[in-house]
């Protein structure tokens, strides 16, 4: 990915922190056929390297070609992404004087680089689900109480969940290296880059609107 120095993120806990926020990565492998893309959710465990060090986890449809087509240590490239927008060069306050500026598009992006590992183990797959039903429920019963409870595997009787394991392939991506790129206008002057924040707040991306609002140009 090409990553201009402006918006290169040096942080590494920033690119995880957004694959927490946003699970659902871009899948992409090369196979017999060509390439293909998948889009997944997936569970982000942070590990000691004794442990097995950073990795994502998920799950796939067993009918899914990608189970048939993945195999131990296939290279694998993982993306991410936050809310993006269109930038107009009427809200940077500077173009009224040079008239010279043009569109541009902001964005958060990370690519994960690994190695994949296929599971059918029950225990495996039963820890996927659990891990992933229990993040998201968790963070949807903060903002929506629900009097039973989060959802959870358990909840299931326990024939019926044993059925549905047959269906399903576990996916386990060791990190190998992240790369992360956050658009925000930090080429700008502070004066351009707040008030194309607050424009692209009001015109319905509030969360990139906040980021592009904290982002400092690079040392």
């Amino acid at each position: 990915m090409y990553i201009p120095p402006d918006f290169q993120v040096q942080d590494p806990e920033q690119a995880l922190a957004l694959i927490r926020a946003h699970p659902l990565g871009m899948l992409v492998h090369v196979h017999a056929g060509g390439l293909d893309a998948n889009h997944i959710p997936w569970e982000l465990e942070t590990l000691a390297p004794e442990d097995g060090g950073t990795r994502l986890i998920g799950h796939v449809a067993r009918a899914n070609p990608l189970a048939q087509q993945l195999c131990d240590g296939d290279a694998v490239l993982v993306v991410f992404r936050a809310e993006h927008a269109y930038i107009s060069p009427n809200w940077y306050p500077s173009k009224h004087d040079t008239h010279l500026l043009v569109p541009t598009w902001n964005y958060r992006v990370v690519h994960v680089h690994g190695r994949v590992r296929v599971h059918t183990d029950q225990r495996f797959l039963l820890r996927v689900l659990g891990k992933l039903s229990r993040t998201q429920e968790n963070r949807i019963h903060e903002q929506m109480p629900d009097p039973a409870g989060p959802w959870g595997p358990k909840h299931m009787p326990h024939d019926a969940l044993m059925e549905r394991l047959q269906h399903i392939v576990g996916l386990e991506i060791a990190v190998e290296r992240l790369e992360a790129k956050f658009k925000l206008s930090q080429n700008r002057s502070d004066a351009d880059r707040l008030a194309a924040a607050q424009k692209v707040s009001a015109a319905g991306a509030p969360e990139l609107g906040s980021a592009m609002a904290r982002s400092q140009p690079q040392a």
